[in-house]
């Protein structure tokens, strides 16, 4: 079958690759008709490129065809339609019970010391081979492939792999309160979304900041208050700004939809360079420890919110490089919640938003829409945010 594969830094190609099998009785084959290009898939095309491995699959966000089912999975058959969540879990487990299925019992990464295993993202994740593909073996598929019905276009369906759930575990928990008001730093897929959900769930006014014109004026027609960093000086400037605008307090919650930048930061880039030219058993704990981390975003959530407000951390972070304004965090009295989205706890939730009047806009999210024979272009293009890029779907 034809796959998006890693080779290096920047470097994605179309190869031809071994067909998936089924392997455990838990497993599921599915024919991938459709599959995203996501914001940390960035993440693997330059910043954490020491936990890659040449030919690793990339991808994690899929829905597709079932062609096959282990004898353990009786809940599938060959011919449903399903979209696939970005993490594998079982669904049985104590912390999949307690909707933590990120944290999956049954999957985590031990050896590495991280939590589930997920489709196409690095060794400290499984090294599972990822969606980008036109055929993806799904573990622990008698829990985690959700059936959606025959008919719509896949837009309609694909994004509850991934954008969907993780917008919405970031809008809840930023526990914005009914008429209450919140602050998206970062207007990308995630940030765009979560800001159409804050406004479906109650919050009167909806903040985005960015600075890519593109999103903003996406935002901005979805009725978001939009401010744009390349008109302040200072990013003090803007919080007093925000402030203005909210008696003077700041928002009761602010939502991180940033984390680790893309390109990563000057001090990053360094490391990077340095851990590639470093043996194996090396350049991972250094790229771990130094990373590629660069808080700017998080610590202008910090100003930003009220006192007594929460901080929802939904971007990823990769690393330990800048301290911590702990001080300021405890005299604030603040709530910090962050993790990577339990898909299955709140795809329930989402399903009835997915109607024929698309409250949430997912029929026209994407941006583009591209063969997976352009994956490297559209990687190129979305990492360099050309031509109005936002959101990429492949179709195999």
């Amino acid at each position: 079958m034809k796959a998006v594969t890693w080779q290096g830094k920047r470097d994605v190609r179309v190869d031809d690759v071994p067909d998936p099998k089924i392997q455990e009785p838990t497993d599921a084959v599915i024919r991938i008709t459709s599959t995203g290009l996501c914001g940390s898939d960035l993440h693997l095309y330059e910043v954490l490129t020491p936990f890659m491995t040449p030919g690793d699959i990339l991808g994690h966000e899929p829905m597709g065809i079932v062609e096959e089912v282990g004898p353990e999975v009786p809940n599938l058959k060959p011919g449903d339609r399903v979209v696939v969540p970005f993490q594998i879990s079982c669904g049985h487990c104590f912390m999949c019970s307690a909707g933590l299925q990120t944290q999956c019992e049954t999957t985590q990464v031990t050896s590495e010391g991280m939590g589930a295993a997920l489709f196409g993202y690095t060794r400290l994740y499984g090294a599972v081979p990822g969606a980008q593909a036109e055929y993806l073996r799904v573990p622990q598929a008698h829990y985690g492939p959700i059936k959606v019905p025959q008919g719509p276009a896949d837009d309609r369906f694909v994004y509850l792999s991934d954008v969907l759930p993780t917008a919405w575990q970031s809008v809840a928990y930023a526990d914005v309160p009914r008429g209450g008001t919140v602050t998206v730093l970062g207007l990308g897929p995630i940030g765009d979304m979560a800001c159409r959900i804050a406004k479906a769930r109650g919050a009167e006014r909806v903040f985005g900041v960015d600075l890519v014109t593109e999103r903003l004026a996406r935002a901005r027609r979805r009725g978001v208050e939009t401010y744009d960093l390349r008109d302040f000086d200072h990013e003090k400037e803007l919080v007093a700004a925000i402030h203005d605008e909210t008696g003077g307090r700041g928002p009761d919650a602010v939502i991180d939809a940033v984390g680790t930048e893309a390109h990563g930061s000057h001090v990053a880039r360094l490391v990077q360079q340095t851990a590639a030219a470093m043996p194996r058993a090396l350049s991972g704990p250094l790229s771990e420890r130094f990373s590629v981390d660069r808080l700017s975003a998080l610590h202008m959530a910090i100003d930003l919110v009220r006192r007594g407000g929460t901080l929802s951390l939904i971007g990823v972070y990769g690393g330990s490089a800048d301290p911590m304004p702990m001080l300021t965090l405890f005299d604030k009295q603040l709530q910090i919640r962050m993790g990577q989205a339990n898909v299955r706890r709140w795809t329930d939730e989402i399903l009835p938003y997915l109607t024929d009047e698309d409250p949430l806009g997912v029929d026209d999210f994407a941006t583009h829409r591209v063969p997976l024979a352009d994956a490297p272009h559209a990687y190129e293009m979305f990492q360099r945010k050309q031509d109005g890029a936002i959101k990429v779907l492949m179709t195999p």
